[in-house]
């Protein structure tokens, strides 16, 4: 039987998450630059992408570039934002053809013009369609998410719009950049590293975390489908107990 048979399909997690960490150093590993690791992590995107439409996942968030990201060199970010530019131009096809959706989340105001524009068409294209949300978070951290949330909600309390008593987990939510999307009940993290690195550090509060040595541009649908299995395989209980969950 292969990994792919073994995925039970009435238990697909809804929301995905993805850290997609390891270019550098499987480039490194190959005697290559990052440049070529980051280029080279597109397929994966493609594969994982595709694989998770397949099985009936309805959101994909892909961590894509972090606010921390642009402490790195100059030429390794430029390199990301042309690449980046390239792969939505190159990838519009298959989203159309897959009937998914593009949407981001992140303070894209700070990315270049050109790439902010493509982002744009791509989302207003692929608005109609309906299979799966690809989410790409883009110059996006977890806690000025959470910092911008509560300015806002702040704003409303002084213009008297909103008592602070009335300040719910559901308000919050709304007012972060993921209103209106299921939190995400997997998170993925390749490379081996084990920390989500300020990303959705709200909304991944019950989420099942996977880590796996695998780095990013070796990830297929097969370590997708392993993934998968392993959260098959766990019990979430949400604070409760495995007997309540049992007499449910």
């Amino acid at each position: 039987m292969s990994l792919k048979e073994k995925v039970d399909l009435t238990r697909i997690p809804q929301h995905v998450a993805i850290i997609m960490d390891g270019n550098g150093r499987w480039a490194r590993k190959h005697g290559k630059n990052r440049i070529f690791g980051h280029s080279s992590g597109v397929n994966s995107v493609r594969e994982t992408s595709e694989g998770c439409a397949e099985l009936g996942v309805k959101y994909l968030t892909l961590y894509a570039f972090s606010t921390e990201n642009w402490s790195r060199p100059i030429t390794e970010v430029t390199a990301l934002m042309m690449l980046l530019l390239k792969t939505i131009k190159a990838e519009l096809k298959t989203l159309l053809k897959n009937d998914i959706r593009l949407k981001v989340i992140g303070d894209i105001s700070k990315l270049p013009a050109g790439v902010a524009k493509e982002l744009a068409d791509a989302m207003k294209r692929t608005a109609n369609n309906k299979r799966m949300d690809l989410i790409l978070a883009l110059n996006y951290s977890g806690r000025s998410e959470i910092t911008r949330a509560v300015k806002e909600i702040s704003l409303r309390v002084e213009k008297g719009e909103i008592a602070p008593d009335s300040i719910t987990e559901e308000l919050i939510s709304n007012n972060l950049y993921t209103a209106g999307i299921p939190d995400p009940e997997l998170l993925i993290r390749t490379s081996g590293e084990m920390r989500v690195s300020n990303f959705m550090l709200w909304q991944l509060a019950y989420a099942e975390y996977f880590f796996t040595e695998v780095f990013w541009p070796e990830f297929t649908r097969e370590e997708l489908y392993k993934a998968i299995i392993d959260f098959q395989n766990r019990e979430r209980r949400f604070g409760k107990t495995s007997e309540q969950l049992v007499t449910k």
